[in-house]
């Protein structure tokens, strides 16, 4: 008999676990949903027949992915048992997915949404889940729950700005800073404009993180947090954090009337290169001007980039 229960993994240990370690536990954690929990085995049943469309460009090509069943996303349930570790994290099944494997990650306590203090928390995610990429949404850049804590993660090889990375940066990378055993650097010729943190050492890249995001907080001192998406990945020894500073929430396409209007509220998957579309209207007429125009509009223009590369 079908249980139809969701099941999770306790509470994480991050010093627990060594590099990779998790990915065990958490294919385990996949094969019980999809088998006893009827929402995650039909939403993931159906996400292999979702319609995809590319579109290629110069640099990064995009996907757009005709997925209904993202209109419903809602925020992963916690528990508040288990051992402490700075702060106490869930894994969970993300049962509205984008990815083949697609996993919430919330902090047991409820707590809002903040970055500051929980990147260093974000790269041990990245160094225990090799297989996946990790990425955090503001609370006013897509997070599904901006009034708790939580990280997301999907599989490598998706994303087209984690699957092309290294191409990317044989002709695109540029250096902004080098110190403390971290390079920052940007990606020209996309749409986004990023600042990227590469190190072996996760201490060294939350302490630049941090100078980063005070200087971005001291440029929009209104906002409760300044507003970014952030990707986080290991590869080999090297620790990524691709950070895209925002300056709005919504594009003027979302607001939009009759034909103008495209019901797309971007976060950091549809900045790596994956735009989701959770209504067909929209997925039929997208093109790829539309997406480089909604990202210009929510990411930072190029005065407050330049801003910020003189306050790192």
């Amino acid at each position: 008999m079908e249980q139809n229960t969701i099941t999770e993994l306790k509470p994480v240990d991050l010093n627990g676990y060594a590099s990779g370690s998790l990915s065990g536990e958490v294919d385990s954690l996949f094969k019980d949903q999809c088998e006893n929990w009827t929402l995650a085995r039909d939403n993931f049943s159906a996400l292999k027949t979702v319609e995809n469309k590319i579109f290629e460009s110069a640099n990064l090509n995009f996907i757009v992915q005709f997925n209904p069943s993202r209109i419903r996303s809602s925020a992963a349930k916690v528990s508040k048992d288990g051992k402490e570790f700075e702060h106490n994290y869930m894994i969970l099944v993300n049962p509205f997915p984008i990815f083949d494997k697609h996993l919430t990650i919330p902090d047991t306590d409820h707590t809002d949404q903040r970055i500051r203090e929980r990147v260093g928390d974000m790269l041990s995610l990245a160094n225990k889940l090799t297989d996946y990429v990790l990425f955090y949404n503001g609370p006013k850049c897509g997070a599904s729950a901006p009034d708790h804590m939580h990280f997301q993660a999907g599989n490598k090889g998706f994303m087209p700005l984690e699957r092309d990375f290294d191409a990317l940066n044989d002709g695109l990378e540029v250096l902004l800073k080098e110190k403390d055993e971290v390079k920052i650097t940007t990606l020209t010729g996309i749409p986004a404009r990023t600042f990227i943190f590469r190190s072996e050492s996760r201490e060294a890249i939350n302490r630049q993180f941090k100078e980063f995001y005070d200087s971005f907080a001291a440029m929009v001192p209104d906002e409760a947090e300044p507003m970014m998406n952030i990707l986080a990945m290991k590869k080999g020894k090297e620790y990524i954090l691709i950070v895209f500073p925002r300056k709005l929430h919504r594009p003027s396409q979302f607001f939009a009337e009759g034909d103008d209007n495209l019901l797309i509220s971007p976060a950091s998957v549809d900045l790596g290169g994956v735009f989701i579309t959770p209504q067909e209207k929209d997925f039929k007429k997208i093109k790829l001007s539309d997406i480089n125009d909604i990202i210009r509009q929510i990411t930072i223009n190029n005065d407050m980039f330049d801003a910020l590369c003189k306050a790192l």
